[in-house]
């Protein structure tokens, strides 16, 4: 069976609770979602407004505090926030990556080797036994070790070892200065068979939340070896609930789970004001699903900051930020009334949602509008008015 490029668009729409607002709670929709990106901490309080119908941020205030949701370093090496369900198979998925990429010579510029920051994670979790400060883990190796190891150590240390964000503080639960604390079970890392059985796990999950998928599709959400990911792939479509085999659009091979939501390609998309960084964005090899790949350098900007992004219809059509008196947004083409209209409510409903929070929420990458990039003739500029 081969689908369009706007199956696969509405398709990642339905699973992502974006073609209408879920009343589902928020621990839920985490779980159905699969990954929120969470470098900033208003992004998943922003990603769930997007998603859910009366979204309270106190819900997820309270997921993050009782351990329902979780944040941590996963898929990508980034900060995603994930269902507590989820945590541990995803760890194990792709930790081969992550001890690849943050024991190398910035890590052994310290003094510490490879196999040094391995006897020292067991050592490190036990300690991890309540919240801790960077400078408190930095002060425990300076006691551990003798010497003490240089810059560089807790740098790859604190991505190695499976730690958590622990809350700490208002508005959106994790503030400026991280303290980090073990999981209630953490993830069994070095052991090659659990790694390859949690990245099956995985595949499923992206596929659930993001489907349908290609090798390198999976590949760039996880940031995982495309013959890693291949494998997986290839046993999940051969195995007792096997995977369904689809043609993309330019002949690619496609996955995905038997039954799962593919509507049709003529259903509507209301416009969404996303958050930054929105996983919806980043989650698949071929942007273009979302982001047109005209619009991609004036969104994902040069150290791989995500702008906040206009949706409409499905598809990125511009970028907005807080302003005085509302919301700026900025179309990269015309945009008919109506859609303005529609813009303009959903824009009245996010000030209301932030003016309790942080009004000029994103206020630090206002750097990004002072030098833009060259706009397409005909696009926009506009004050949308706050209630």
């Amino acid at each position: 069976m081969k689908v369009t490029r706007q199956q696969l668009n509405r398709a990642t729409l339905a699973r992502q609770l974006l073609l209408r607002r879920e009343t589902v709670g928020a621990a839920e929709a985490v779980r159905r979602v699969v990954a929120l990106q969470a470098q900033h901490p208003a992004s998943p309080y922003l990603a769930l407004w997007n998603r859910l119908a009366g979204f309270d941020p106190a819900e997820l205030d309270a997921a993050f505090s009782d351990g329902t949701v979780v944040k941590s370093t996963l898929m990508r090496i980034t900060l995603h926030a994930v269902h507590a369900d989820d945590y541990r198979a995803f760890r194990e998925a792709v930790h081969p990556t992550v001890r690849a990429a943050r024991l190398g010579d910035r890590f052994t510029a310290s003094g510490l080797t490879a196999q040094d920051a391995d006897a020292l994670v067991p050592e490190l979790l036990a300690f991890a036994d309540r919240p801790r400060t960077n400078a408190e883990y930095e002060q425990w190796l300076g006691r551990r070790l003798d010497p003490p190891p240089g810059p560089g150590a807790w740098w790859g240390l604190r991505h190695l070892t499976p730690l958590l964000h622990a809350p700490t503080g208002a508005p959106w639960s994790f503030g400026e200065r991280p303290s980090y604390v073990a999981p209630p079970m953490p993830p069994a890392l070095g052991d090659p068979e659990v790694s390859d059985a949690s990245l099956r796990a995985l595949v499923l999950r992206h596929l659930e939340g993001f489907g349908p998928a290609s090798v390198a599709d999976v590949a760039q959400f996880a940031l995982v070896g495309r013959g890693r990911v291949r494998k997986a792939l290839s046993a999940l479509a051969e195995g007792p609930a096997p995977l369904e085999r689809l043609e993309g659009p330019d002949g690619e091979e496609l996955f995905d789970v038997p039954g799962a939501p593919r509507p049709d390609a003529d259903v509507p998309a209301p416009p969404r004001l996303m958050a930054m960084w929105d996983s919806v964005l980043l989650a698949h090899a071929d942007r273009s699903r979302v982001l047109p790949a005209g619009y991609r350098p004036l969104v994902i900007r040069r150290n791989g900051d995500v702008l906040p992004a206009l949706l409409v219809d499905g598809y990125v059509a511009g970028v907005w930020r807080p302003a005085e008196g509302g919301i700026e947004a900025t179309a990269f083409h015309r945009l008919p009334d109506g859609v303005w209209e529609e813009l303009a409510a959903e824009a009245a409903r996010l000030t209301a949602f932030l003016a309790d929070r942080e009004p000029r929420v994103y206020g630090r990458y206002d750097h990004w509008r002072s030098k833009p990039p060259a706009l397409p003739d005909g696009h926009e500029v506009r004050l949308l008015p706050g209630p």
